[in-house]
């Protein structure tokens, strides 16, 4: 009986650590991230990369598998590398080249869609399916005179001048109302912050080529800048007028100006104040009004459209792109150039 008694104990301590030991070995699996270096594949021997991302390196050997399917037709429309991605032990990412085939057929845009297969050992957390455009360079879909395959907006009629896309025109992408009240308000970078030179409104020229000598830009009060002569912007231009100050940078090589009307200043009032842009015959080019928005003007930061040139106006810090930066005077959301 004490023997059996012995041997039961010795069954049930080591069963428990077992289990002990089970529950701290489990395995944490690594998440997989599915990415394409472009959304659109020239048939004129276009390529692109699917790419596999873990966030952590692969402890072993990870197969990847692709189900490719779509209104493009493989070996016709296009090629591909491999039909799955492999990761290699202490590797962190793999992909795969999709490569377009030229032909003489007139096809229109086809479509590619890429799906991620099961995957074991990974956790997939986010995209798992890409549709990416087969361009044909012997068609134009939209007809607006330019080939699929060279076309930027092959969806789109635009302007053969404007890479098939159309005229956006002159508008306003960006306007500063309010300057933070200490040194993260020198919207400038002339190393002062100022609640008038700070304030600052950028400017965009979809295009064509626009001549601004004479205009004028004014508030609600008073005409507060007059471009001088020769301010030319160019096609997909940009021109960032300041309230005052020495700014101080490229700005993303934008045409750069001070306010130079009444009091030298814009004088943008955070309550609600409005931007009018006229030419030399009084003639109205583009009007803004910081109430149409719904937006508090007075926020210590711009306003600025998101996405950058099409989207709505949004507070600067609450566009993902900014990063919680507070103003871009002269660039993109994201500080990168036009």
């Amino acid at each position: 009986m004490k023997t059996e008694f012995i041997l039961k104990k010795l069954v049930v301590g080591v069963s428990i650590l077992l289990l002990s030991a089970s529950c701290e070995t489990e395995d944490i699996f690594p998440a997989l991230e599915l990415s394409a270096s472009d959304t659109n594949l020239s048939e004129a021997s276009g390529t692109l990369t699917i790419s596999a991302t873990l966030n952590a390196a692969a402890t072993q050997q990870i197969t990847v598998p692709l189900a490719i399917s779509g209104t493009a037709t493989q070996s016709s429309d296009y090629s591909v590398s491999a039909s799955e991605i492999i990761i290699d032990k202490g590797s962190e990412s793999g992909s795969i080249t999709l490569t377009g085939l030229q032909d003489e057929n007139v096809e229109g845009v086809e479509t590619l869609v890429v799906r991620l297969g099961y995957v074991q050992n990974v956790l997939v957390l986010s995209v798992t399916e890409i549709e990416i455009s087969v361009l044909d360079d012997d068609s134009d879909s939209d007809a607006d005179g330019v080939l699929d395959a060279a076309d930027s907006c092959p969806n789109e009629a635009g302007e053969i001048e404007n890479n098939g896309c159309p005229w956006l025109g002159f508008l306003i992408n960006e306007v500063h109302y309010d300057p933070a009240s200490d040194l993260s308000g020198d919207a400038n970078a002339d190393g002062v912050r100022s609640a008038n030179d700070d304030e600052f409104i950028e400017f965009f020229n979809s295009g064509p080529e626009l001549d601004l000598s004479g205009y004028t830009v004014s508030d609600a009060a008073e005409v507060r800048h007059t471009f001088p002569a020769g301010t030319i912007v160019p096609k997909n231009g940009v021109l960032v007028l300041f309230g005052g100050g020495s700014p101080n940078g490229d700005f993303g090589n934008a045409i750069v100006q001070t306010a130079n009307g009444f009091d030298s200043r814009l004088n943008l009032n955070n309550s609600g104040d409005s931007i009018t842009v006229t030419d030399p015959s009084v003639n109205v080019l583009l009007t803004y009004s910081s109430q149409d928005t719904g937006i508090n003007h007075g926020s210590n930061q711009s306003i600025s459209r998101s996405p950058d040139l099409t989207g709505d106006f949004i507070l600067h810090s609450d566009a993902a792109e900014a990063s919680g930066t507070l103003f871009s005077p002269g660039t993109r959301l994201d500080g990168s150039s036009f």
